[in-house]
């Protein structure tokens, strides 16, 4: 039977098909509906853990026991799993270990474009990379197959376009699962002291050669021999845009990434005149077909930075330079926002009257930083913002520059924000902390997390107490506010500022398009036109139903326009009427 599936619907069924039935991930866009589909199979365990240096261990220790298992992330995830990672490269594994990296290129979601091609060749881990969902459903399965042959974790990495686009995919029956889960006692294979690391380090060498051999006659590194003047080394999505550019060149297209195949590189170097490399951000590829001695034509026309499309790969092979400047938008630029009625406007509204800096994290949260609402400073990656916090309030003590605010999620806050705050109480911190808690993983489609009370196959669990631990924690000053009520919020966060030591103060309503959230419906609000002053303190809200609408002066009157809410966007959350003090909003 043949669907329409994207990339990471297609990976969920190749691990089905494979007869995976054990993964655990953290939510990260372009990854997160990987495991979202994959726990739709029937008979699997799929977890969300609270970060993915966890989610990788948890599946370490599955295949340690004998199972087949996947570690799923997004590329800056991989920088959180990265002491793991290079460790299991040594130990090998029991079972089979598969680790998912969805690269963003572009930056649709992400804080950097980071080639996570590198990690591969760092941590000596063989890499493969679909170019398609069918590509992305088999290729899961090689890299099973892989894992089990050469006693080696295995790196998939996708990426945004391959990821969400669909293509025709053909379903195959599962193989049955085969339950080979047993304790397996090898304390030299699997206990990292140096002793044993040195020993191992060797072994890694020794299965790199041997991937290395295994590269040149891996089914999916292609040979396409057509016009021998022009020849193209890719791999991935690229591989599809210079096909339909360029039909009639020769291609050597690769599935696996690396080890690369040198042999078959060189053959295929034997039969072109001249040969292209084409791949998105680092010149991975090129560097190391460069180092065989082949010359190659790469960076010097292709661009370093965003995804690639036919008509970049086209510019560039027949204009023979980069594609520089972007094509002209016939569309006025629409920025994100938050969304109508989200509980976290009124707290950041509030932050920037304050005239804080804000140190901030990564969440929905981050489009605060924007006009109108301006109330975020900072944003670097997962937890950095109560570190910074930490560290500016120490660097600015004696200086009377004020005290500084760090604002992070629930789940961001579970994922990497816990040892921070730690620190903070420890060594004496002096700064806010404001855990914005809407109850769910909002930013990647509301995922659960161990505050949610839920598990991601949807069953009851231990909910974590936000408070009891941050209590646990060290801090004293610990505060809980509905940042709907903007007066309270405001004398709060004021209230803390004033006090010495560390303040946490929890900014908590559920997401308003979280799903088990008990919302009491509201009616919209709605703007007197008599009443309004056209004085534009509600649009600083920032809030998508209210727009302006220009009108006739009328003679002796300064006003230009009135405000305007939108019935079937607004939800009632009111804070449009708290901050109007003309009565104008009913």
């Amino acid at each position: 039977m043949k669907v329409l599936m994207s990339g990471n619907e297609a990976i969920a069924r190749g691990m089905y098909e494979a007869g995976i039935r054990f993964a655990a991930a953290y939510p990260g866009t372009p990854s997160t509906e990987i495991l979202e589909e994959f726990a739709k199979y029937d008979g699997v365990y799929a977890e969300w853990s609270p970060n993915e240096k966890v989610a990788l261990e948890v599946a370490i220790g599955a295949a340690l026991a004998g199972e087949k298992a996947v570690a799923v992330m997004k590329h800056v995830g991989v920088n959180v799993a990265a002491d793991p990672l290079f460790t299991v490269s040594y130990t090998g594994i029991n079972g089979a270990l598969v680790i998912i990296s969805a690269d963003d290129p572009s930056l649709h979601s992400s804080q950097n474009e980071q080639d996570n091609r590198n990690y591969a060749k760092f941590a000596k881990i063989p890499m493969l990379e679909p170019a398609d969902a069918q590509e992305a459903k088999e290729f899961i399965k090689l890299a099973f197959t892989i894992s089990e042959k050469f006693d080696t974790p295995v790196f998939l990495r996708s990426t945004t376009r391959v990821s969400h686009s669909k293509s025709v995919v053909s379903l195959e029956e599962p193989i049955p699962y085969i339950d080979k889960t047993a304790i397996t006692y090898n304390t030299t294979k699997y206990v990292m002291v140096p002793a044993n690391a040195r020993i191992r380090r060797v072994a890694v060498e020794k299965r790199t050669l041997a991937l290395k051999t295994f590269a040149n006659s891996f089914p999916e590194n292609k040979l396409e021999i057509n016009n021998p003047d022009v020849g193209i080394i890719t791999a991935g999505m690229p591989y599809n845009y210079a096909k339909d550019v360029f039909p009639d060149y020769s291609y050597l297209k690769l599935g696996m990434v690396y080890p690369l195949p040198e042999k078959l590189i060189r053959e295929f170097a034997a039969k072109v005149k001249k040969i292209y490399v084409i791949e998105e951000l680092d010149q991975f590829l090129e560097e190391q077909i460069k180092a065989m001695g082949i010359s190659v034509i790469g960076k010097e026309i292709f661009p370093y930075t965003n995804e690639f499309d036919p008509g970049i790969i086209q510019n560039a092979i027949n204009n023979q330079n980069k594609a520089t400047d972007l094509p002209v938008k016939s569309i006025p630029p629409r920025p994100p926002n938050l969304c109508p009625g989200c509980p976290h406007r009124g707290l950041f509204y509030t932050l920037n009257k304050l005239k804080l800096f804000v140190t901030g994290d990564i969440g929905c949260y981050t489009l605060s930083f924007m006009k109108p609402l301006e109330g975020l400073h900072s944003c670097i990656c997962m937890g950095a913002s109560i570190g910074m916090a930490h560290g500016m309030s120490k660097a600015l003590k004696e200086k009377g520059k004020g005290k500084i605010v760090g604002v992070i999620g629930d789940s961001t806050f579970i994922h990497s924000g816990i040892t921070p705050l730690l620190n903070m109480a420890y060594n004496k911190s002096n700064a806010v902390i404001i855990i914005c808690d809407n109850s769910t993983t909002a930013m990647t489609g509301m995922q659960e997390h161990p505050a949610t009370g839920y598990t991601l196959l949807g069953e009851k669990t231990k909910q974590l107490d936000l408070k009891v631990l941050v209590s646990a924690l060290g801090i004293d000053n610990i505060r809980v506010v509905d940042p709907y009520d903007l007066k309270n919020t405001r004398a709060v966060i004021k209230e803390e500022l004033a006090k010495d030591g560390p303040s946490v103060v929890i900014s908590q309503r559920p997401c308003v398009l979280f799903k088990r959230a008990k919302l009491k419906a509201q009616k919209p609000l709605q703007v007197d036109p008599e009443k309004c002053t056209g004085c534009k303190v509600c649009l600083g809200l920032g809030c998508p139903p209210i727009s302006w609408k220009k009108m006739e002066k009328k003679e002796g009157s300064k006003r230009e326009g009135v405000s305007v809410i939108d019935e079937n966007l607004c939800n009632g959350c009111g804070l449009c009427l708290q901050v109007c003090k003309f009565e104008a909003i009913k």
